[in-house]
């Protein structure tokens, strides 16, 4: 079985990511979501978590084999960069949200040398803003940004605008096509919801998928 499929399988099975397409979630910014998506639930389930860590390990060698160290984004990443990088020997460190505002108000935790080729580990991008501030203070601070691997991606519009601006390369590990694809082939949700689903992911702000 590919690899999207299998994750998308696993974040369904420990509902990672849940869907609820008759009764969409309210997103903080008003906007009503058929999809909920909470990838540290990953880390309480240990069958799960050692496909997901290393399939982001093998996505790493095999997209980005020159990477020397991997940076997880805050909080979300942290975990699974240092799984991935204790899987592949590999530095680990990861980003602030914010510059600490004590000690040495470091915003990049661990050892960084100018130079440093860096892959980001990010658990999910929707409109792509949080990882892109991420890669952009690594490359500030003189590292050299490979690009990033997400476990999953909503693969919206404004998201994939963002990282292509920003000249940013994501390899995701699964994303929103295939999860609802293989929620249908498995009856989490039903078949006509694919189109509805597919509407949303399009244009979020258009609620015209919930009458569907």
């Amino acid at each position: 079985m590919e690899i999207s499929k299998k994750v998308a399988e696993c974040l369904l099975k420990i509902k990672a990511v849940f869907l609820r397409p008759d009764e969409p979630f309210t997103w903080a910014s008003g906007i009503k979501s058929p999809i909920y998506c909470d990838n540290r639930l990953i880390l309480t389930a240990p069958e799960e978590r050692i496909i997901v860590e290393n399939a982001i390990a093998e996505t790493v060698k095999k997209e980005y084999p020159e990477a020397e160290a991997l940076f997880g984004t805050s909080t979300a990443g942290i975990a699974h960069a240092a799984i991935a990088g204790h899987i592949l020997g590999m530095p680990m460190g990861y980003v602030r949200g914010s510059s600490k505002d004590h000690g040495r108000n470091n915003k990049i935790e661990g050892k960084l040398e100018k130079g440093t080729k860096v892959v980001v580990i990010e658990d999910l991008i929707s409109t792509g803003g949080s990882c892109i501030d991420v890669v952009e203070a690594l490359r500030e601070a003189g590292a050299e940004v490979l690009g990033i691997v997400s476990i999953y991606t909503y693969g919206m519009k404004k998201g994939l605008e963002r990282l292509k601006e920003a000249n940013v390369k994501n390899v995701s590990l699964t994303d929103f096509d295939t999860v609802i694809t293989v929620a249908a082939e498995t009856g989490y949700i039903k078949a006509t919801d694919v189109e509805r689903l597919k509407a949303f992911r399009d244009n979020p702000s258009d609620e015209s998928w919930i009458k569907a």
